[in-house]
């Protein structure tokens, strides 16, 4: 029996015995009150057929507004998603980058953006038809709710859905007081002005957030400009109809990268940019604008109807840290949308609900890139192409009721993903247009088992796929086109989990998982310093995830998320090494987030976090390891009315990386020269005061 096999049957194991515990205490919960409490009910719509998490056979975690805003600088979505167990974040002041974000493994891959996790903001996915997604345009200060599907996810969501982060922003009824306004500085020239207005007034609703970023950065080279807005607007037709309208729009003029530093470079100095990188003013330049509709009827056909439509526009420059092929530009139109119907009916006696539909996205990008020397001076052009892909994608997600406390789910869905490339460099005498298509079935089957009316326990089995993006379709020999050798990986996700609630207030979640990926794809810096891929035989991800939240008074609460995981190459031969058994670089054994809330008076709080990583390793061949290390952060805040208590203010303080810790916030995977590290800050503060009416 493998390892993965093992944890899952031992977590299943665990589950029967809790079961029978429960049976033989007669199924009560504990307290004076035990006849009336009831588990309080958490809806979540992420897995698209909206339900009770714990009648959901998925590991799935959720983030209200206290862990989204309380206390913190609205910035980055590590800010939240640190206490989500299986969730590993890196690179959290490199904007020019991107936050890498993974989740089982899935996303670990990429050297700037977000690969392999689907990504939504208000029902509008920024993950694109080829599987490459931006955050940079999330609104974090107008976050509302954030639901994190950790497993593979295909039959959800199509293609590259390792894992799900589902982003609902507030549109406007949420707010009690308005406008507000925010005004914060830090460390390192930290500074962020963020207004916001919101509210109802007859049939309509609104919320606008306009923020501005300007913030120096650890690092040479690293400064970064940034300026927001996201707004809403909701027409309330009747009691069952909406119709809402949502505009973002991005400006970052400068994000600038001071690329990785090889370990003598760090210990000479931590702060220093690379050389080459201040020479070339390696960044980025970003202009976004998108605006969608969304028209939901909750009585249509004896169901609900959604219908959703957005395009968007997104111009980019980015000098990369390197002289030769690394001026790289793009004009890039993206649009879709989609349907989907919410039904109930009966089979037989039993009731089955579910939820049918399509998606549809197109992305074209004008793509272009010249080569510039040592002093950046542009001496040519190397590529000029034309690369679009469409996805459509159709579903069906179920659930029947085979008691009142077991139900089973069942989800299926076929994806078509078109790319095509259209070469117009000919000054290399070669035509390198081309087109891929790939078609994928993708299903998942489910047993979600209330057991008690305070605890759950699930098994789910589901497939996932995960077509290389255009950009990892790059080929080292310098030509254009698609490279014929790498190919999409496919995934299989095996998990159990237990969830649920005591009656000390203590909720709990335990997952064990086992994925399996075949032809997993990996990252590789080669001489001329720009990074290509290529397919790995296959890998596997074993693990386990635990997550507490425990309020045990009203002042005190106390949150842990801890990943026990093992990923590794079973088979991987690139040619010249046998990497067979190494673990998968970029991905730590153990991660350990804890966090110790008090609540005083009103506004009052204190936290303190404690984050250990575990080590792991910068290489296939894992020879170069980055060692392990604990992170503190302590964040406190407080309020107050002012005159006739129609104006509030209050004010909060955070210290980052309290005991001056020396660790790296991103590690960049086979890196070429030994240029693996970019460390992250020592203790760090900032401060905020928002003023609200």
């Amino acid at each position: 029996m493998n390892k993965g096999v093992s944890l899952l049957v031992l977590l299943g194991g665990v589950a029967a015995a809790s079961a029978q515990t429960m049976a033989q205490e007669g199924n009560e919960p504990a307290g004076d009150d035990a006849a009336t409490r009831q588990l309080p009910t958490i809806t979540i719509s992420a897995p698209r057929l909206t339900r009770s998490l714990y009648d959901t056979p998925a590991a799935v975690s959720t983030l209200g507004q206290e862990e989204i805003h309380q206390g913190q600088q609205g910035v980055r979505l590590d800010e939240a998603l640190d206490g989500v167990p299986g969730v590993f974040l890196q690179n959290r002041d490199n904007f020019a980058q991107g936050q890498r974000i993974s989740s089982r493994g899935f996303g670990a891959r990429g050297t700037f953006g977000i690969r392999g996790l689907h990504i939504r903001v208000d029902g509008i996915p920024y993950t694109l038809p080829d599987g490459q997604a931006q955050i940079d345009a999330v609104d974090l200060d107008s976050a509302e709710r954030i639901e994190v599907i950790r497993g593979p996810s295909s039959v959800l969501y199509g293609n590259a859905a390792g894992g799900v982060i589902d982003i609902t922003t507030g549109d406007g009824s949420e707010v009690r007081r308005s406008p507000s306004v925010r005004l914060q500085g830090g460390s390192d020239d930290f500074r962020k002005l963020a207004v916001r207005s919101g509210g109802e007034s007859g049939n309509w609703v609104h919320s606008v957030s306009v923020s501005a970023l300007d913030f120096d950065g650890y690092r040479e080279q690293s400064r970064v400009e940034k300026r927001l807005l996201n707004a809403r607007l909701g027409y309330r037709l009747d009691d069952d109809r909406t119709l809402s309208a949502l505009v973002n729009v991005l400006d970052m003029p400068t994000a600038e990268d001071p690329s990785a530093l090889t370990l003598d470079e760090v210990a000479e100095d931590p702060r220093q940019a690379r050389d080459i990188a201040i020479e070339l003013d390696s960044g980025q330049e970003v202009a976004q604008q998108l605006v969608g509709l969304h028209y939901e009827d909750r009585d249509a056909l004896g169901g609900e109807v959604n219908v959703r439509g957005f395009v968007s526009r997104r111009d980019f420059e980015q000098q990369l840290p390197f002289p030769g092929s690394s001026l790289i530009d793009y004009e890039r139109n993206y649009y879709g949308g989609g349907a989907d119907y919410t039904g109930a009916a009966t089979l037989g006696d039993l009731p089955l609900r579910y939820v049918t539909g399509v998606d549809l996205a197109r992305q074209e990008d004008d793509r272009g890139r010249r080569s510039v020397d040592a002093q950046g001076r542009v001496t040519g052009i190397t590529a000029d192409e034309q690369q679009n892909a469409t996805s459509a994608g159709v579903f069906l997600q179920t659930e029947l009721g085979l008691t009142d406390a077991l139900d089973l789910s069942a989800g299926l869905r076929h994806d078509q993903v078109r790319m095509t490339i259209d070469d117009r460099y000919f000054d290399d005498g070669r035509d390198d247009s081309g087109e891929r298509t790939f078609r994928e079935w993708t299903g998942s089957l489910g047993l979600s088992y209330r057991y008690h009316p305070d605890h759950q326990v699930y098994a789910t089995l589901g497939n996932a796929f995960e077509t290389p993006t255009f950009t990892e379709f790059a080929r080292d020999d310098g030509r254009g086109g698609f490279n014929p050798e790498v190919q999409p990986q496919k995934a299989l996700n095996r998990e159990v989990g237990l969830r649920g609630i005591f009656g000390n207030g203590l909720r709990y979640e335990l997952v064990a998982f086992s994925v399996d990926v075949d032809d997993e794809l990996i990252a590789y810096e080669a001489t001329d310093g720009r990074t290509y891929y290529e397919n790995a035989g296959k890998t596997s991800r074993d693990g386990i995830e635990l997550g507490v939240d425990w309020s045990f008074s009203l002042a005190w609460r106390l949150t842990s998320a801890l990943t026990l995981a093992d990923y590794r190459f079973d088979r991987f031969d690139d040619g010249s090494n046998d990497f067979s058994d190494n673990r998968l670089p970029g991905q730590p054994r153990q991660v350990w987030h804890n966090a110790l809330t008090w609540y005083g008076n009103g506004d009052r709080f204190a936290s303190l976090e404690a984050q250990y990583t575990g080590d792991y390793y910068a290489d296939n061949a894992n020879e170069v390891t980055i060692d392990d290390h604990w992170l503190f952060n302590l964040k406190a805040g407080d309020g107050w009315r002012l005159g006739d208590g129609a104006t509030h203010l209050s004010a909060n303080l955070g210290i980052r990386n309290l005991l001056d810790e020396a660790y790296y916030e991103n590690v960049r995977i086979n890196a070429f020269g030994g240029r693996y590290y970019e460390p992250a800050a020592g203790r760090t503060f900032y401060a905020g005061l928002e003023l609200s009416f």
